[in-house]
């Protein structure tokens, strides 16, 4: 019998389900931790309800035993709303990806609102993954508001559950992609001062097992752990261990510490992660996170998973492809809200049109469009998207190095480098929505008409704006889509004959 990821969890998990526990609510479902909690907690038998800020019809099909609500954090009527009839609630919101300046005042103020509606609605447990690190440190913006969310949560009379992590390996994680295509892309990869700070990872597979763990261990109610695998490793030792897992021979010469917010900014072009979330990451290497105390695995008594195997086993679901979250998934913040095709009260102004007849089959064109971008690239002049794209990365957006999460299936909202999947229709249609920085909002849309025996295979390129350096940038790239949309839909084609 082949298990599914979920199911496997389950059969590892040392802890045994809790039939009395009511419904389940989880926030943050749509991220990547939460995206792979969802599923463990369905196929361990609960009823789950989540969390999510705009209609999400997709998750439905993705989930099919999951109950969806809308709500923001920051709206406490609605957030009240969400948690009416709730037993649990996992609070796994972050607003990583709005920066320093902004993330320790948004943070606290959702954690009251949660805290509060939480009361109201007479839930019974939190569950909260916080960061790892000493309360009394002085430290990074980022870990100072993960433990400022701790504490306001714990302000109320709803017990809460507090799991303290450090940096989280595994496929699709961002701190894996860092230290993964670092290693990949530098022969030489300069070693700062910071490099020697020690830290305590942790798998992706040991955080799922713990959140579930404590939802079904009562005694975890009402305390706080740390958690982490059994390596305590510098950076420089967690790089030296990737370069030896991937076969590489790097050379990690010392020199001077350079500013974190330059230094997050090269390594945000050097990788698929933007620099909203490098400059996060960066500002908490100076502070150490190791786990204080290990109580946690006294009650919940399992092996935690070694820094090399989680890698290992990162690296193993990306030969695999069997991706199934990442930290993409949350990348722009509140994409979810974007203004979608349909949406908008009129059709976008500026647009071209690019066909060919084929007699190759909906079926093998669609197969072939859904390939486009990540490694395969898009078949044709990939440099000048791989320069917008870098463009893009230099001007703090998204870049097209974000890649996508698997190499030949899409679904709604994933990511295909700087385009997220807006809408698909198998066979016939895939709709794709820009989230570069852009003069105006854009969208490409892929269409396969049938006609018996010659299909008609086409491109649209959509572009709304009222600026005038919108109808610049228009103008200016209208050159090149001839050339790029033509060649683009003939390499489809071809390939949609192999």
């Amino acid at each position: 019998m082949e298990f599914t990821d979920a199911e496997l969890m389950c059969e590892l998990l040392p802890t045994r389900p809790q039939p009395g526990i009511g419904k389940v609510l989880v926030t943050g479902a749509t991220g990547y931790i939460g995206g792979q909690l969802v599923p463990t907690l369905i196929s361990r038998g609960y009823s789950v309800r989540i969390m999510v800020r705009a209609p999400a019809p997709e998750l439905e099909n993705r989930w099919k035993k999951v109950e969806i609500v809308v709500a923001d954090a920051l709206n406490p009527a609605q957030l009240e709303a969400a948690m009416e009839g709730v037993d649990t609630a996992y609070y796994l919101i972050h607003s990583l990806l709005m920066g320093p300046s902004k993330l320790e005042r948004v943070e606290i103020e959702t954690a009251k609102n949660f805290r509060i509606a939480a009361e109201r609605k007479a839930v019974r447990r939190i569950i909260y993954l916080g960061g790892l690190g000493d309360e009394q440190g002085d430290y990074s913006p980022h870990l100072r508001s993960r433990m400022a969310v701790a504490n306001e949560l714990r302000q109320g009379r709803t017990p809460v559950t507090v799991l303290r992590a450090a940096i989280i390996i595994g496929a699709g994680s961002a701190s894996y992609e860092i230290l993964h295509h670092l290693v990949r892309k530098l022969p030489v990869i300069p070693i700062f001062r910071w490099a020697k700070t020690k830290c305590q990872p942790i798998s992706i597979h040991d955080v799922i097992l713990l959140l579930v763990g404590v939802l079904e261990t009562p005694e975890t109610t009402g305390g706080s752990f740390d958690v982490g695998g059994p390596d305590i490793l510098s950076y420089e030792e967690m790089i030296q261990s990737m370069a030896a897992i991937q076969g590489r021979k790097r050379w990690l010469p010392p020199l001077p510490a350079l500013p974190v917010k330059f230094t997050s900014y090269v390594i945000s072009l050097l990788t698929p992660v933007p620099h909203a979330i490098t400059w996060c990451l960066m500002e908490g290497v100076f502070n150490e996170v190791v786990c204080r105390n290990n109580a946690i695995r006294e009650l919940i008594p399992f092996t935690p998973m070694t820094y090399k195997n989680a890698v290992l086993m990162a690296m193993t679901r990306e030969e695999q492809d069997r991706v199934h979250t990442r930290w993409s998934d949350a990348y722009p913040p509140a994409w979810e809200l974007a203004i979608k095709l349909h949406e908008l009260k009129t059709p976008p102004r500026y647009g071209a049109r690019y066909s060919l007849a084929t007699r190759q089959s909906p079926a093998a064109l669609f197969d072939s469009i859904c390939r486009i971008g990540g490694e395969e690239g898009w078949f044709h002049s990939n440099w000048l998207w791989r320069l917008r794209g870098l463009l893009d990365r230099i001007l703090m957006g998204v870049g097209s190095s974000r890649g996508r999460r698997h190499q030949t299936e899409l679904r709604l909202n994933d990511v295909i480098d700087f385009w997220r999947v807006e809408a698909l229709k198998p066979d016939a249609m895939l709709l794709l929505r820009a989230e570069m920085k852009l003069p105006g909002q854009a969208w490409l849309r892929f269409t396969i008409e049938p006609g018996g025996a010659v299909n008609t295979l086409g491109v649209q390129a959509y572009f709304n704006t009222e600026s005038l350096w919108g109808k610049l940038y228009w103008y200016a790239c209208l050159p090149f889509h001839h050339f790029i949309f033509t060649d683009l839909i003939r390499q489809i084609e071809k390939r949609s004959s192999a």
